[in-house]
């Protein structure tokens, strides 16, 4: 009889703030901050510092390949997530769902941007390519190539017309997107470019690169034909490709490169974020502030020099021939200083210089101008820490951080209660208290580097030994260290609860094992009892004790040494009883069964050994991960056993059968610890990824032969997968200027939509064809009752072939029907003409229409049976879309009347006039006090 087993999925991972592989980013309302966590994204309410959703993927596409690399919100509450497989998730923040997927990109995503609509999104990955996505339509629009290395950001001009894009081959290029061309080359740095950014009036474009030095450029304004240039130069551009003309340079004050450049909202100030612990905040000036800088600059430098000439003519004593040349020069100056070249110093000046305790990833203005501030700026650290800082004109101040939920480092060990009601885990500076069920932190305990830890069965104490050789002792209810106790002169590596007693065990790189008593007791001066342990008796051992085991009967004591073998000794006599040896590399973890039979080992050689205890002997070795095996647990009163290792796979063991049953994916790094429920219904993992995750045992059955099958078609599956890229790959020169291609990419599910509509279209041809004999047969009086195909559930043909398209998600149809041969493709057309019938699938029909028609132009032009098809349905082709173009230009038009008569009938104008008029009046009082200003001082002149 085959055995069934139950499944374990994972089903929560906790601990993770902030991610190192991707920016932070607000969402258009300012209050709530979007964190990446690994695969999810984290929407974090600011004010209260409270994580308020999750955004995760689906269970079926996790996987390490999967973690967040890129995110950006668009002005309405949708938020684009770039993720290491290429893939791009449009969510919606409010409702906390995955509206769409989108592939095209065969790299990591690493950069967005929506367009200021928030109707497009661009964007770049590690293929070197920037696709332009329709976030209404969901669907790529077009490919742009001409990078020879990744791009780095992108970011939109002239109200979406064109883009920018940066990469790491040193150039920026500006792309025309209605003619789909590269229309401009920028050169000019040194190094690699890895962000840009542009202000929200369009003056400035600024690039951080690994340079000592920003580098700005001036935008052409389309508007005025561009005869100016902002920032107060007037020279007309030579070229009308010339969209950015560089402005000039900005040293830095950091050594280390450019990570990230960002305008806030309102555009009056820069920051430069660099790959080490500062931001440099810098305040952008107006053009009347920085006109009237320059004008001092040369003020000042024209004094300098005047001074310089009457000390050299003073010197030489023709001091009279001095003034005269003097003033001979003063009578050029107003021509020379009336409009003098603003400058990058004189429209950019260094305000701050924010420094973090660690390593900053990312950096993120809020949208929202708090009232007594500059702006707000949000900044995620390497430490899984996030750091809200107020910008003011004297100071910055950090204002709150987001640290409690999670460890600064990696999660060394973990360790349930006994009734599985909490969760004990450790890093290098603190111990935090977990309900594993929710993933809520309830308490966190500064102390030691935590090596390993274990609850006392009163679940009210905790201890922890330390890499300085301490154990600590925690209250677990107060949340406090109660007593720090020398316990060995090396690192504590293992302890281990004795069985039915008032006591635990401590193996060090003392090369001592000590055994421990504790019990509650009152001390003098103290009102309530605590835990007082102390050292009954120590085992001398030959080498270093990485690990140590008690049997359940506590009977025997197994010791993992550094030199690779694991020694068992009778635990009250301390006599030597086995020594397990057959390891190449030491022992890193091992665990006895529940009835004492077998010991488990895993070792640093990345093999498992599975060992009777009763002589000793190995059962058998399994190559168990491709790296070292980090902790092993067998699942209570069972011989089933977890491991977890380097490689970061969890798995799961049958060690009487010594076969494999699950492997379990989902963390992206290494794996430290394990812990396994007393029930066996749930294991709780921490990695060096930061996160603790919990993997539940769910109802669902599974064999071994089917998950060994399912195994080899993954591999099968990856493997064809490579061999279609290596094979299809383009071996032709990317051109100088760019070049377009197609935004789809071809996936399992493009070609499984594919086979299924060529099944279709079969299976209705067959049907038609037996309709019409039927129809003779009925013409021929042998009337027989017409007994349909029952795959088609009753379908006619027609619709048959259209529920077909049901599945199809809209980003993959062009890939889908590109693998269509061009018989199934000419079939397809003549079904276009009955869909058309049905209004809800006219955008259908037209881009299946147009994408055939485009795919195969030359060999519908040389078949004469295609042109009566191509007939039928141009005309009515031409006749429906002109119908619902008519439909919606009228919906349109109504809506804005509407939009009208109530803006008549209300006082209040609507949001997007009202402050439209507000920048209206700001600007024109500017421009009064410049009037003013400079009425001011040429009477000033007049009176001198």
């Amino acid at each position: 009889m085959v055995k069934a087993y139950l499944r374990f999925e994972p089903a929560a991972s906790f601990g993770v703030i902030a991610s190192v592989d991707s920016n932070i980013s607000y969402d258009s309302s300012g209050k709530h901050l979007l964190s990446p966590a690994l695969e999810k994204i984290g929407v974090w309410n600011v004010r209260q510092g409270l994580c308020t959703k999750t955004l995760t993927p689906s269970t079926a596409s996790r996987g390490p390949s999967l973690a967040v690399t890129s995110i950006a919100s668009s002005p309405s509450s949708l938020i684009a997530g770039g993720y290491g497989d290429g893939s791009i998730r449009i969510w919606d923040s409010d409702k906390g769902a995955c509206e769409t997927t989108l592939n095209g990109h065969k790299g990591a995503v690493t950069a967005l941007r929506y367009n200021k609509a928030g109707s497009l999104l661009a964007s770049g990955s590690k293929d070197n390519d920037v696709i332009l996505w329709d976030v209404v339509g969901e669907t790529g629009l077009f490919r742009l190539r001409g990078h020879r290395d990744q791009v780095t950001d992108v970011v939109f001009l002239n109200s979406g017309k064109k883009l920018v894009s940066s990469s790491k081959d040193k150039f920026l290029r500006v792309w025309d997107l209605d003619t789909q061309h590269c229309m401009q080359i920028v050169g000019g740095h040194h190094s690699e470019i890895w962000s840009l950014d542009v202000d929200l009036d369009e003056r400035y474009l600024v690039t951080g690169s690994a340079d000592s030095e920003l580098h700005f450029y001036v935008i052409r304004d389309e508007s005025v034909d561009g005869n100016s240039l902002n920032g107060g130069e007037e020279s007309s551009i030579q070229s009308k490709w010339e969209v950015l003309r560089h402005f000039g340079e900005i040293q830095r004050q950091s050594r280390d490169r450019v990570a990230t450049v960002q305008f806030n909202k309102s555009g009056n100030l820069l920051a430069c974020q660099v790959a080490g612990k500062t931001v440099e905040i810098y305040r952008v000036l107006d053009d009347a502030e920085a006109k009237r800088k320059a004008k001092r600059r040369v003020h000042r430098k024209k004094e300098k020099k005047h001074s310089k000439e009457t000390l050299d003519g003073v010197e030489n004593g023709d001091g009279n021939n001095a003034n005269k040349g003097d003033n001979s020069s003063v009578t050029h100056v107003p021509t020379e200083t009336t409009n003098p070249a603003v400058t990058v110093p004189d429209v950019f000046k260094l305000l701050h210089t924010i420094r973090a305790n660690k390593k900053i990833c990312s950096i993120s203005f809020c949208p929202i101008t708090p009232k007594n501030s500059l702006a707000s700026l949000a900044l995620s650290l390497n430490n899984n820490l996030l750091e809200f800082y107020s910008i003011e004109l004297g100071e910055t101040r950090k204002t709150l951080a987001i640290d409690l939920q999670g460890h600064r480092s990696d999660v060394r060990s973990v360790t349930l209660s006994s009734d599985n009601t909490f969760l004990m885990s450790t890093s290098h500076n603190a111990v935090k208290i977990w309900n594993p069920i929710t993933g809520a932190c309830l308490r966190t305990i500064d102390s030691g580097y935590g090596l390993c830890s274990l609850i006392l069965p009163t679940n009210k104490y905790g201890l922890v030994g330390t890499k300085d050789g301490t154990i600590e002792i925690i209250d677990i209810g107060s949340g406090t260290c109660v007593e720090v106790m020398e316990a060995h002169g090396g690192s504590v590596r293992s302890i281990a609860a004795l069985p039915h007693k008032n006591g635990f065990v401590t193996g060090s790189a003392d090369h001592d094992v000590k055994f421990w008593e504790y019990q509650l007791k009152q001390k003098p001066g103290q009102a309530t009892k605590q835990l007082v342990v102390s050292n009954v008796s120590t085992m001398k051992m030959n080498d270093d004790a990485l690990v140590v085991a008690i049997s359940p009967d506590a009977k025997y004591i197994a010791v993992a040494l550094l030199d690779s073998t694991v020694k068992v000794h009778f635990a009250d006599t301390f006599k030597f009883f086995l020594s397990l040896y057959g390891h190449k590399l030491p022992v890193l973890c091992m665990d006895i069964s529940s009835d004492g039979d077998l010991i488990v080992t895993g070792s640093a050689d990345k093999n498992l050994k599975i060992w009777g205890l009763d002589f000793g002997d190995c059962h058998k070795s399994i190559f168990a991960h491709a790296d070292s095996v980090m902790a092993v647990q067998f699942v209570p009163k069972t011989h089933y056993v977890f491991s977890v290792g380097k490689d970061r796979l969890v798995k799961y063991w049958d060690a009487d059968k010594f076969e494999l049953l699950l492997t379990l994916e989902g963390h992206h790094a290494d794996i430290w610890c394990l812990a396994v429920s007393n029930r066996g219904d749930f294991i709780v993992t921490g990695s060096h990824d930061r996160s603790i995750r919990r993997w539940d045992r769910t109802e669902e059955q599974f064999f071994i032969e089917e998950e060994k099958e399912k195994r080899l078609e993954e591999m099968f599956e990856a493997d064809l997968d490579n061999a279609f890229e290596n094979k299809y790959a383009s071996k032709e020169e990317i051109p100088e200027e760019g070049a377009v291609a197609l935004a789809g990419k071809q996936t399992q599910e493009t070609l499984t939509a594919t086979d299924l509509i060529i099944e279709r279209l079969d299976i209705a041809e067959a049907e038609k064809k037996r309709i019409a004999e039927h129809q003779e047969d009925k013409n021929n009086r042998n009337v027989a009752v017409f007994q349909s195909n029952p795959l088609m559930n009753g379908l006619s043909p027609s619709d048959y072939v259209l529920s077909a398209f049901s599945n199809v998600h809209t980003n993959d149809l062009e890939q889908t029907l590109l693998a269509l041969p061009f018989s199934d493709a000419l079939k397809l057309l003549s079904y276009l003409k009955d869909w058309t019938s049905y209004s809800d699938k006219v955008e259908l029909v037209c881009r299946v229409g147009t994408l055939l028609l485009q795919t195969h132009y030359n060999q519908l032009l040389a078949t004469p049976a295609a042109r009566p098809i191509l007939t039928v349905f141009s005309d009515i082709f031409y006749e429906r879309v002109k119908g619902w173009k008519d439909i919606f230009g009228f919906n349109l038009a109504a809506m804005d009347h509407i939009q009208q008569l109530m803006a008549s009938r209300s006082d209040a104008l609507f949001h997007d006039a009202r402050s439209k008029l507000l920048e209206i009046r700001a600007r024109q009082s500017k421009r009064l006090e410049e009037r003013s200003h400079t009425g001011e001082v040429k009477r000033k002149k007049k009176k001198t």
